[in-house]
């Protein structure tokens, strides 16, 4: 059975007016269910991480700043969310989730969670709305576990994985791959082990021929025997934020064809959701049910 992380604590009340979309993790699992895709036991609700597995991850300072409440105002408008104990205990339950769909991933080949793809989130800082890097944390779990010798992180947000690239840049097993917009946030780009910057936009049949030329490479190189998938929809041309001018058809086609190469070369894979911004949450929702119905229909 492909299980998926969600909790309700996901949807996070947020100021009025807030530009973060929040409200798509009450609708996504909701849709899901509605139209049949999904059923409710294969939700599961996860536990909060800690300390100890983070600290693999990201400085003792810093976690200790998000617990006691103590980040500076400006540190907070880094991070673009106001800092609360509840938003804090959301990120420790989706970092989990990240690192338990792992384990159920190993036996049916992938699980996803509503949330997480926090990849701007460095070891001493977060920023771009991520506090805990949850792929990092799940990246650092697999080797400590020895549950994985060599993964593959592909991070198609359309802002590059900034703070992964940081957090991973010394661990040889781990390689990350980052195509994004090129001039678009964050505009200091870190070094991935591969960046691919694309023009402002680009359509969906370059972005997908360009995809089409690399990731098959890397994994024909790389030989991973695990994956996580980042699969942000702020590449839609309706993203405020995005740029770009790919089409929900084409978002569509992107997650088949990385699904595709995954259950072709039999590497389990992780999904977590990241970005999302068109004005209309209807757009952002149903881009990202796409991912959990191809991820069905692959792996069921």
């Amino acid at each position: 059975m492909i299980k998926i992380a969600f909790d309700p604590i996901y949807a996070h009340e947020l100021p009025e007016n807030h530009r973060f979309p929040m409200l798509k993790y009450e609708l996504i699992p909701a849709q899901l269910l509605h139209e049949g895709t999904c059923h409710p036991e294969q939700f599961f609700s996860p536990k909060s991480c800690t300390k100890d597995v983070i600290l693999w991850t990201h400085d003792a300072e810093y976690l200790t700043k998000l617990v006691d409440q103590s980040l500076s105002a400006s540190e907070q408008r880094r991070i673009g969310f106001p800092q609360s104990e509840l938003l804090v205990r959301r990120e420790l339950i989706i970092t989990q989730g990240t690192i338990d769909a792992c384990h159920f991933a190993l036996e049916s080949g992938v699980s996803l969670n509503v949330a997480g793809g926090t990849h701007h989130a460095f070891a001493d800082r977060g920023e771009g709305f991520c506090l805990l890097n949850d792929m990092a944390i799940a990246s650092n779990y697999l080797l400590k576990h020895q549950l994985a010798s060599k993964i593959l992180i592909v991070d198609l947000d359309v802002h590059q994985g900034n703070g992964t690239a940081s957090l991973l840049q010394n661990e040889s097993r781990v390689f990350t791959f980052s195509m994004h917009g090129a001039t678009n946030y964050p505009f200091h780009k870190e070094k991935s082990d591969l960046d691919i910057g694309l023009s402002d936009g680009t359509d969906g049949v370059t972005y997908l021929s360009i995809l089409a030329e690399t990731l098959p490479r890397l994994i024909k190189d790389e030989k991973p025997d695990f994956i996580f998938y980042l699969s942000g929809v702020d590449i839609l041309a309706t993203d405020k934020l995005g740029r770009l001018s790919v089409s929900l058809a084409d978002c569509k086609e992107r997650d088949r064809f990385v699904f595709s190469l995954c259950k072709q070369h039999e590497i389990p894979v992780v999904v977590a959701l990241g970005g999302g911004y068109s004005p209309d949450i209807k757009d952002i929702v149903e881009a990202h049910c796409n991912t959990f119905r191809l991820a069905m229909d692959f792996f069921s």
